[in-house]
């Protein structure tokens, strides 16, 4: 499935229609509509823009060159607290200041809805994972000067890498149990129904950075 297969999808599942309804509306068969929701044609530039016109999104969205419904483009300037990136700007290279940011946002909202939630045991591992990966990558920057005092650590040098990786596997095995558990099921409902369109509503300061954060995520590992 590429972008635009998938975007066209979570609009419609987004907007609550079946795929019969979408197509009646848009002026084309339900077979053609599923065709183009399953990545096996290609549409042409008058059903994108009757496209972009029903769901409320901008073309750059649909085709996935942007995370941002109204197609706007990120830069270090629209980010929460941008200011701070002045001397990284002066030096060359946005880039630092912009992760940066892209991580803080994004973790303001995962934070804000682990809040909501209420689940204590849940933060607890969400928190140990995000320590743990913040502690590794330090450590390497750490240790790759060898004039550093090796005594800032307690945990030896040959097992630390392994030891972190396990437990961040571990974390990553007890979020999914306490997230399929009844209890919490029960104790947070729906609480994490989301769609792009409510995060940038609920999040208006962060939802871009979050966004991007997905986007830029996804095409590294592909």
């Amino acid at each position: 499935m590429n972008s635009f297969s998938r975007i066209i999808t979570l609009l419609r599942k987004e907007k609550g229609i079946t795929q019969k309804q979408a197509a009646r509306d848009l002026g084309v068969s339900q077979a053609l509509l599923s065709h183009y929701e399953k990545g096996l044609r290609e549409c042409g530039l008058d059903f994108l823009v009757k496209l972009c016109d029903y769901y409320g999104v901008s073309s750059d969205y649909v085709l996935g060159r942007s995370p941002e419904r109204n197609g706007s483009i990120l830069n270090v300037e629209s980010l929460e607290g941008a200011e701070t990136a002045k001397d990284t700007k002066l030096s060359g290279s946005v880039l630092p200041a912009m992760n940066k940011r892209l991580i803080s946002s994004s973790l303001n909202i995962l934070f804000d809805m682990l809040s909501k939630r209420g689940s204590k045991e849940l933060t607890t591992k969400v928190s140990e994972n995000l320590q743990m990966s913040v502690y590794r990558v330090f450590r390497k920057l750490y240790k790759s000067d060898r004039s550093n005092d090796s005594n800032m650590f307690t945990v030896a040098d040959s097992v630390f890498d392994g030891y972190t990786e396990a437990r961040i596997l571990k974390n990553s095995a007890d979020i999914d149990m306490i997230l399929s558990s009844k209890a919490v099921s029960k104790q947070v409902g729906d609480a994490f129904s989301m769609t792009t369109e409510s995060l940038q509503n609920e999040y208006p300061k962060h939802a871009t950075a979050l966004l991007n954060t997905i986007k830029t995520s996804e095409e590294i590992i592909k």
